[in-house]
């Protein structure tokens, strides 16, 4: 049994995501031997998908200048540039730390909103739903003050607003109510209370008054080059304590992991999804404050429903038991982490297809890129095609805290 400070080395290393990838592979590998009974991969199936992706980047963004995969895209729904009214009065700094505050508060309310549930924007009369619904219901959310301790100063996320967060102001603020659930509402609202609590707990790294755009002045104080690795592991060391209980190590919380038998060992399996998914959409925010990003392909594709679901839906991925497609499966549950695991590799492979038929480098077009052009809503439009609702093939059991 290893001691106590050789499981917290074990924690530290599984918090990155070279992890994600070392152990997602592990689970590939078992799979493409045939030592599963949930999956089996048509890896020749994998150029229908690369085509897909190929035709939707070039529909989407016709001069394949594409953005990087970020938050900041839903925030732009219909073409308004909705982010250009964050802080705008503010000087570069406290307009900084506001984005990076706005970041944060919409990505980790970014886990499904369920099929039923909608926000009506006032301010355009245009009704969202699901991760556009909830982009702009954040943003709406924050311009009313809603995570701010001053009423003056609205456009931040203090550390003890957030840490009495009102449910009630909260349910309001989204629109979720009894003929309009959002999924997982209740988690979603313990999720900020622990992000505020995390905050003040962590003057260092989130300042005093705390608040989670201070990072700004954290990461101006240590770099002028960041990677996107060290971006995460910041993100998943110093948020790592506010996601509900699920797998630790050591007594360190691993967040979003799950288990599967293919891993040796501990059977450990990190996605750190949401994390990586905030990884990418600080990056905008940090370069336009001065500090440069490089390594972006050091992070990995997103496991989730939508690059899963491209997979499922062309065929590259193939369930053994079709009942796999019919039944709800918890999203920790050994099937829902071998498909995530799948993914992950499965979206490296896909990566390079995709460049080949676009004609780019990996440099010019890092997975980032892939993502937004590309692999997510290549899997929304073909989820689109095959079920009228546009749902995941899988359907998932979540708390609102996971995807």
């Amino acid at each position: 049994m290893p001691s106590a400070s050789d499981a917290r080395a074990q924690a530290a290393a599984l918090l990155t995501a070279t992890a994600v990838r070392e152990r997602s592979a592990m689970v590939f590998a078992a799979v493409e031997r045939g030592d599963s009974t949930y999956f089996r991969l048509d890896l020749a199936r994998l150029d229908e998908a690369a085509d897909r992706v190929a035709v939707v980047t070039r529909r989407r963004y016709p001069d394949l200048t594409v953005p990087l995969h970020s938050r900041w895209r839903h925030f732009s729904v219909d073409g308004i540039d909705r982010a250009a009214f964050v802080a705008s009065g503010a000087d570069g700094a406290e307009r900084t730390r506001a984005l990076i505050d706005l970041a944060v508060i919409s990505v980790l309310l970014d886990a499904g909103a369920g099929r039923g549930w909608r926000y009506h924007e006032a301010e355009t009369g245009q009704v969202w739903g699901r991760s556009e619904g909830l982009a702009v219901a954040s943003l709406r959310a924050m311009q009313q003050g809603v995570f701010s301790a001053d009423p003056a100063a609205p456009w931040r996320a203090d550390a003890a607003a957030l840490a009495q967060i009102n449910s009630e102001r909260l349910a309001a603020a989204f629109q979720h109510g009894p003929s309009n659930q959002l999924l997982g509402f209740d988690s979603r609202a313990a999720l900020l209370r622990r992000l505020g609590e995390v905050c003040a707990e962590d003057p260092q790294r989130f300042g005093i008054p705390a608040r989670p755009g201070n990072l700004l002045d954290y990461w101006l104080a240590h770099h002028q080059l960041l990677s996107a690795s060290e971006i995460l592991h910041v993100l998943l060391v110093a948020l790592g304590p506010i996601w509900p209980a699920r797998v630790s190590l050591g007594g360190v919380p691993l967040g979003d992991c799950g288990r599967h038998r293919a891993v040796p060992g501990d059977g450990i399996v990190p996605f750190h999804k949401l994390s990586q998914w905030l990884a990418y959409s600080l990056i905008e925010p940090l370069e336009a404050a001065g500090i440069r990003v490089g390594g972006l392909d050091g992070l990995t594709g997103l496991a989730e429903y939508r690059n899963g679901g491209l997979f499922l839906d062309c065929g590259v991925i193939e369930p053994r038991d079709q009942r796999l497609l019919s039944c709800p499966l918890e999203a920790t549950s050994e099937p829902v982490v071998e498909w995530r695991a799948l993914t992950v590799i499965l979206l490296d492979h896909l990566a390079a297809a995709v460049r080949a038929r676009l004609g780019k480098s990996a440099q010019a077009f890092p997975l980032a890129c892939v993502l937004e052009g590309g692999s997510w809503a290549a899997g929304r439009e073909i989820a689109f095609e095959r079920r009228p609702d546009g749902s995941a093939p899988i359907a998932i059991t979540s708390d609102g805290t996971l995807f």
